[in-house]
C-alpha cells in the first residue's frame, strides 16, 4: 500500500498495525493453518496476517469494527482468496454463529485491541465448546497472568479462568516496533486450546466465577474474609482448603472444591 494513502491508526479503535515480516511468518507457522480450517480473525486492520493465512487457508472470515478498513482490506484479499467480513464489534458479535458443523470447530487468530482484550477473552470463552484453538496477540503482561502458577504475583482471576477454560502457551515476545504506532508495552503472542472436557469438577460455572471473582477481590485479605456471604470458615475447610490463606495462593482445583461446597451450600439453604 501506498504509505501516503495508508489509514491512519485510530486510538479509539486501540489500532496497533502489525508490519513486522519475520514476526508475521513466525505467527503463521505458528498457527499452521490449512485448507479444511474455518479461520476466523479479530480485528484483521490492514490485512498484514489475514493474507499471508488466507494464502495458506484459501477462506477466511473477519470480524472488523473500523468500517473504512473493511473495502481496502476486501480489495487487497480478492486475488488471494476468499475473504468474509463481518462489519462489526467483536464484543458483542455471535461467534457461534460462524461454527462449522461437528466435529470441525472454529480457528480464532488476531492482533487484539488492548484497551477491550480481557473481556474480549472471556466473550470468547464463552463459546469455547465450539472453538479448536485460538492465537491471539495480547499485552506481554495478560499473556503472562493467563499463563501464571499459583503462588505468582501474577496470578489471579484471569489465570484461573482461562486456564479452567484453555491450555495457554506463551509462544514469542513482540517488540514494540512490530507495530504501526509502537505501543508503550511489550506485547506477546499465545495460544490458547480449550480443553475438550473441564480439566477439574466445579459443580456450577456460573457459581465458580462469582467465588472466583470474589476471592480475588482483595487479594491481600484471607479467604474466610474475602468470601464471607458466599461460605463460612467450616464450609472453606469443608473443602479442605485453608480459610488463612489468600486466593493466589491456591490452585485450580483448589477453586473447584470451593465450587463443589458453595454448590452445595446452596441446595441446603
Amino acid at each position: 500500500m501506498n504509505s501516503n494513502h495508508r489509514h491512519r491508526p485510530r486510538k479509539r479503535f486501540g489500532q496497533n498495525f502489525l508490519h513486522d515480516p519475520t514476526l508475521i511468518s513466525r505467527m503463521v507457522k505458528a498457527i499452521n493453518p490449512g485448507p479444511d480450517d474455518t479461520l476466523v480473525e479479530i480485528g484483521p486492520g490492514e490485512g498484514a496476517l489475514t493474507l499471508p493465512l488466507l494464502r495458506a487457508a484459501g477462506r477466511l472470515t473477519a470480524v472488523e469494527l473500523d468500517r473504512d478498513l473493511v473495502e481496502p482490506l476486501a480489495a487487497r484479499a480478492r486475488s488471494v482468496g476468499t475473504l468474509t467480513v463481518h462489519q462489526a464489534d467483536a464484543l458483542r458479535f455471535d461467534f457461534r454463529q460462524l461454527a462449522p458443523a461437528p466435529p470441525a470447530r472454529l480457528r480464532v487468530v488476531g492482533n487484539l485491541p488492548y484497551n477491550i482484550s480481557t473481556p474480549l477473552i472471556f466473550h470468547l470463552l464463552a463459546c469455547a465448546d465450539v472453538i479448536r484453538d485460538m492465537h491471539f496477540t495480547l499485552q506481554k503482561e495478560v499473556v503472562e497472568r493467563m499463563a501464571a502458577p499459583p503462588g505468582s504475583k501474577t496470578y489471579g482471576r484471569l489465570s484461573v479462568m482461562v486456564q479452567y477454560r484453555c491450555a495457554v502457551s506463551n509462544l514469542f515476545r513482540l517488540p514494540p516496533g512490530a507495530f504501526r504506532p509502537p505501543p508503550k508495552v511489550d506485547s506477546a503472542f499465545v495460544r490458547l486450546v480449550p480443553h475438550a472436557e473441564p480439566p477439574v469438577n466445579v459443580g456450577d460455572e456460573q457459581a465458580f466465577a462469582r467465588l472466583v471473582t470474589q476471592a480475588f477481590s482483595h487479594r491481600r485479605k484471607t479467604l474466610r474474609n474475602t468470601l464471607k456471604g458466599l461460605l463460612t470458615e467450616a464450609q472453606i475447610s469443608a473443602a479442605g482448603v485453608n480459610p488463612a490463606e489468600r486466593a493466589e495462593q491456591l490452585a485450580l482445583a483448589d477453586f473447584a472444591a470451593l465450587s463443589r461446597e458453595l454448590c452445595l451450600s446452596s441446595r441446603e439453604t
